[in-house]
């Protein structure tokens, strides 16, 4: 097993290139931007709040270093460039997000909402009642450290005895469980392709923080939930 850290640049580089894409398609889109506009007046309300400000900070810090170590330390292990067949790196992107979401179910599920310290941390982030893009950062550092190193984690399992991964599977695995976190909290209400779906997954999370009783616990999709009985 190789460090391999021309590709890891190249997977930074794509990954840089992708989130800029991506923000300049959906500033071209009004109804996206739309959104965008109701999440921001939200945002700017809660901010103002003395309790947001250093919650937020400390978390973008916590993770701009975790995510320093795993590009540092891990994913040069168990990445390539070389060329792979289409079908395995679509497989190897269900593969790393579902196995990642299982475990956050569990971890979700059983830690987050069961009894004792780290049901009070969560309790933190369940503050937020009716979420807005900002509350995807209003976590406890300790409920952040731990949902960055369940998807780092499984992606380097997963590298070891499947790996290695080539570029592009990792870096949608990588895109999808960003945004896919922040659009759980974001004010969506689209009626058409693609923003009725993204509709669907933020008032699915809404729910789920309206009280720490509510269901849906996965974050990748709500599959775990259907299969486990606890989607509402």
């Amino acid at each position: 097993m190789s460090y391999d850290w021309q590709a890891t640049l190249v997977l930074l580089a794509t990954l840089i290139g992708a989130s800029m894409v991506g923000n300049f398609l959906t500033r071209r889109i009004r109804a996206f931007d739309g959104m965008r506009d109701i999440n921001r007046a939200e945002d700017s309300q809660k901010l103002a709040q003395e309790k947001y400000p250093p919650i937020v900070a400390a978390n973008r810090k916590l993770g701009g270093i975790t995510n320093l170590v795993f590009y540092a330390a891990v994913v040069p292990f168990i990445i390539t460039i070389n060329p792979q067949p289409l079908w395995k790196i679509a497989v190897d992107i269900v593969i790393i997000l579902m196995v990642y979401d299982f475990f956050y179910y569990l971890t979700h599920r059983f830690l987050f909402h069961g009894k004792g310290y780290f049901r009070r941390v969560h309790a933190l982030h369940h503050q937020a009642r009716k979420p807005t893009h900002i509350d995807a950062f209003y976590v406890h550092p300790l409920e952040t450290f731990i949902g960055i190193s369940l998807f780092m984690g499984s992606a380097a399992l997963l590298g070891l005895f499947i790996g290695p991964f080539h570029i592009a599977s990792l870096a949608v695995a990588v895109l999808v469980f960003q945004n896919l976190n922040i659009i759980n909290h974001c004010h969506i209400r689209m009626d058409s392709f693609p923003g009725k779906t993204l509709s669907w997954i933020s008032v699915k999370h809404a729910n789920h923080h309206k009280d720490m009783h509510q269901g849906n616990y996965s974050t990748i999709t709500l599959l775990y939930d259907k299969v486990f009985g606890t989607l509402v």
